[in-house]
């Protein structure tokens, strides 16, 4: 009996351990099934917040363009040689008619760019004391308004009539020119200034041979605008043959050393007559505008001129490489039979007549045809 009793403690200690166990495994399971649970609902609710925070996006910065047109014109003489006293002159038109009558058929030339530059060919003073010289030019100090009224923003000094009354004569001429807020570059003079953001230069020289001592200074005056922080540097040349078509050797190998060494634009001037225009090392040279505003003949054989612009396009204010121009013919007189001073824009068939004279002088620069004309503003339809 007492063997019986002990086997049934044993069988009864067993049952209990065994249901301790289960209990035991049960509310492990549970506790398992709870914590993954947990973990599951916090997953979720991440996953929830990370979906529901705002997606950062990652925009490229489109670059800044800007573009800036700028305009050339050949020789203004705002005024003539005293000897010419004649009915019909400069200063007898100015009487006459008003300083308006010069500037009212530009057509608004050179109001539609953002800076304009010519030639002024003539003395701007009251002084008497002459050069010694054939053609002496001087104009009264008032007409430095008509630069203004065209919209004209700077001048280049570097030409054979500045000195024309001496040393006053130019002194004056600079006077009367800042009277009028008139920017002025030539020989030590530079003319820097700000467009849309964009510093903007414009050097002047006579050029009347490629010599070393005009290379070292246009080379350093270059160097000079570059490190002053110039993006865009238009130089102007005094230059060539008077009623020469075709540019002298001289006239290309310096023009052609001035792209190279930084220039951004090449305009000359002094011929009376247009040249043509060459694109060299992806900048332009215009060997020479002829005549504008001359006052300094009464009626010259050849009326032709043009306007020459160029549109530059930059992004983050760094010049890029694409071209743009626009060649305006112009005659300098409203009139066929005589010089009235007053620049006329051309349309119809003159028009035509002088851009193929243009593209004609330009195809005789290097004796092969022209590829400038592709990157011409067409006018919309």
């Amino acid at each position: 009996m007492t063997g019986q009793r002990s086997g049934v403690r044993r069988k009864k200690r067993r049952l209990k351990r065994s249901i301790r166990l289960t209990v035991a495994a049960f509310f492990l399971l549970i506790i398992g099934a709870l914590m993954v649970n947990v973990v599951t609902t916090k997953q979720e609710v991440s996953n929830v917040e990370i979906e529901q925070q705002p997606k950062q996006i990652v925009e490229t910065k489109e670059p800044e363009k800007t573009t800036i047109t700028i305009s050339a014109a050949g020789d203004f003489t705002l005024g003539t040689d005293e000897s010419f006293t004649y009915e019909g002159s400069f200063p007898h038109e100015a009487e006459k008619k008003g300083l308006s009558h010069f500037v009212s058929g530009l057509g608004g030339v050179f109001k539609e760019d953002d800076l304009s530059t010519v030639n002024l060919e003539t003395t701007l003073t009251e002084a008497t004391k002459k050069a010694e010289k054939k053609f002496r030019f001087k104009g009264d100090p008032d007409y430095a308004q008509i630069l203004t009224m065209g919209g004209i923003e700077a001048v280049n000094l570097a030409n054979n009539h500045i000195y024309d009354y001496l040393q006053q004569g130019y002194d004056d001429t600079i006077v009367n020119l800042e009277k009028e807020k008139i920017g002025y570059f030539g020989y030590d003079n530079h003319f820097e200034t700000e467009v849309k953001g964009i510093n903007v230069g414009a050097l002047g020289y006579e050029g009347w041979q490629d010599s070393i001592e005009i290379r070292e200074q246009v080379e350093k005056d270059i160097q000079k605008m570059r490190n002053d922080g110039v993006e865009i540097i238009i130089v102007h040349f005094h230059w060539g043959v008077e009623r020469s078509y075709v540019p002298e050797e001289s006239q290309k190998t310096l023009a052609r050393f001035t792209v190279d060494t930084g220039a951004d634009l090449v305009v000359g001037h002094h011929p009376h007559v247009v040249q043509g225009i060459e694109e060299y090392n992806d900048k332009f040279i215009v060997y020479s505008l002829g005549n504008f505003m001359f006052g300094g003949n009464r009626n010259p054989a050849d009326k032709d001129t043009y306007v020459f612009q160029q549109t530059y396009h930059l992004e983050d204010g760094k010049l890029t490489d694409k071209k743009e121009i626009k060649v305006v013919p112009f005659s300098i007189s409203s009139l066929m039979e005589r010089n009235d001073y007053q620049p006329t824009r051309l349309e119809g068939t003159e028009k035509e007549r002088v851009m193929n004279k243009i593209i004609d002088a330009s195809n005789r620069i290097n004796g092969t045809d022209v590829d400038w004309m592709k990157y011409e503003t067409k006018p919309p339809n």
